[in-house]
C-alpha cells in the first residue's frame, strides 16, 4: 500500500476559513496524531471541545431502549419545522472512527440536521470499541431503527418515513442497517443520509495519498480506528462491518442528501411496486459500493450514483453527491451546502430549548 504524502500539498493548504484557524491551532497544540495519542486520550479531546450551542428545538428528550447487548441511550431532537404528528425521522449514528463521541459531542451536529431537515432525529449512543468490538455497535444501530419503528405513534413519527443517516463511521452503521433490514424483512427505511461514510478499511486510492497526512486524521489513524472495531485481520470481514464489500445493492433506499424521507406513494392495486411519483424517475437503490472486491472512494461513488452505473451494473440516480471545497470530514457544514447565501450555522446566536 501506498505510504501517504510526506510533503503538504498545495491542495491541503486551500482550507475553508473557519477551517484554517482550527489548523493553525491543532499544528499549534502540537497533540500529535491520534493512534499515537491512544484512545483514552483521543475520546478527552473530542468530548473537551467547546461547542456553540445549536439551533433551537421544540424538544429534546432522553430516552434508553433494551439494546442485545444492554440498554443504549437515545435523545430526540424535535425540531421547531417538524409536525406535532406523522413527522419524518432519522435514526442518526455519529461518527468518531468506533471508538469515541457521545450524545453530548455530537449534540451540536445533531441539532444541525434536525433543524435543516426538519425531521424529529434520534441519535444513538451506540457502544465503543475496544471495549465493545464488532458487532456491537452494528447491532444497536439495528436495534434502534427497530425500536422507533415500533414506537413511532409514541413519538409522533410516521413510520413510513423513517430514514438512517450518520457521519464517518456513523455513516457505515447507517448503510450497514439499510443492508441487514432488507437482509432480515425489517423495517422499510425511506432513505439514508450519509456524511463520508467509512464504507471500507483504508484503500490506496489518490485522495488517500494526497490528504492521507493530514492535521486531523492520517491514514494511521484511519487503520488504527478500524482494527480497533473490525479486529486486524480483514480476511474475517463481512458486509455489516465493511459495507463495500456488500455483493448486492438491490433493495436498499436511497441515499439523496437533500430530500426529506417523503411518504411512500400508493401501490397500484395487484403490483408489489410502488410507482414513481408523476414526473419522476423512480429512486433505484443507493450505489454506495462497487461489486467486491474492487471499491471506489466516496467522490467516485459519488459520481458513479448520478450517473447510475456501479461496477457495470444499472443502479439507478438513488445518490446526489454534494462537495464542500476546503472543509475537513469531522465537521461537515449542513447550513453552507443547503442554505446558499445564508450566514453558516456557527455563526448564529445560541439558542436553547
Amino acid at each position: 500500500m501506498a505510504t501517504p504524502t510526506e510533503n503538504t500539498s498545495a491542495a491541503q493548504e486551500i482550507w475553508d476559513p473557519d477551517v484554517a484557524v482550527i489548523v493553525e491551532r491543532t499544528r499549534a497544540s502540537r497533540t500529535g496524531p491520534l493512534h499515537e495519542l491512544g484512545v483514552e486520550a483521543a475520546r478527552r479531546a473530542l468530548e473537551s471541545i467547546e461547542r456553540p450551542a445549536g439551533p433551537q428545538m421544540r424538544s429534546v428528550r432522553d430516552a434508553t431502549i433494551a439494546g442485545p447487548h444492554g440498554p443504549v441511550p437515545v435523545r430526540i431532537y424535535r425540531p421547531v419545522a417538524a409536525p406535532p404528528e406523522n413527522a419524518p425521522a432519522l435514526v442518526w449514528f455519529h461518527g468518531g472512527g468506533m471508538i469515541m463521541g457521545s450524545l453530548h459531542s455530537f449534540d451540536r451536529l445533531a441539532r444541525d440536521i434536525a433543524d435543516a431537515t426538519g425531521a424529529v432525529l434520534c441519535n444513538v449512543d451506540y457502544r465503543l470499541a475496544p471495549e465493545h468490538r464488532y458487532p456491537v455497535a452494528n447491532d444497536e444501530a439495528y436495534a434502534a431503527l427497530v425500536w422507533l419503528t415500533e414506537n413511532a405513534a409514541t413519538w409522533g413519527v410516521d413510520r413510513a418515513r423513517i430514514g438512517v443517516g450518520g457521519d464517518s463511521a456513523g455513516g457505515s452503521l447507517a448503510t450497514a442497517t439499510a443492508l441487514r433490514s432488507r437482509d432480515e424483512n425489517g423495517p422499510a427505511i425511506a432513505q439514508q443520509v450519509l456524511f463520508y461514510p467509512g464504507i471500507e478499511r483504508r484503500t490506496d486510492r489518490p485522495s488517500m495519498r494526497e490528504f492521507g497526512d493530514s492535521p486531523f486524521l492520517t491514514a494511521a489513524d484511519i487503520d488504527w480506528m478500524k482494527n480497533l472495531y473490525l479486529g486486524d485481520d480483514p480476511s474475517t470481514d463481512d458486509a455489516y462491518g465493511v459495507p463495500a464489500l456488500a455483493d448486492s445493492l438491490a433493495g436498499l433506499p436511497p441515499g439523496d442528501p437533500r430530500r426529506r424521507p417523503r411518504r411512500p406513494p400508493p401501490r397500484r392495486r395487484g403490483s408489489l411496486r410502488r410507482p414513481p411519483p408523476r414526473g419522476r424517475r423512480p429512486h433505484r437503490p443507493t450505489p454506495l459500493s462497487r461489486r467486491r472486491p474492487r471499491v471506489r472512494h466516496a467522490g467516485a461513488v459519488g459520481d458513479a450514483g448520478a450517473s447510475g452505473d456501479i461496477g457495470g451494473r444499472r443502479a439507478g440516480g438513488g445518490t446526489i453527491p454534494i462537495r464542500a471545497s476546503g472543509m475537513i470530514t469531522p465537521r461537515p457544514r449542513w447550513a453552507r451546502c443547503h442554505r446558499a447565501g445564508q450566514e453558516p450555522a456557527a455563526a448564529r446566536p445560541a439558542r436553547r430549548p
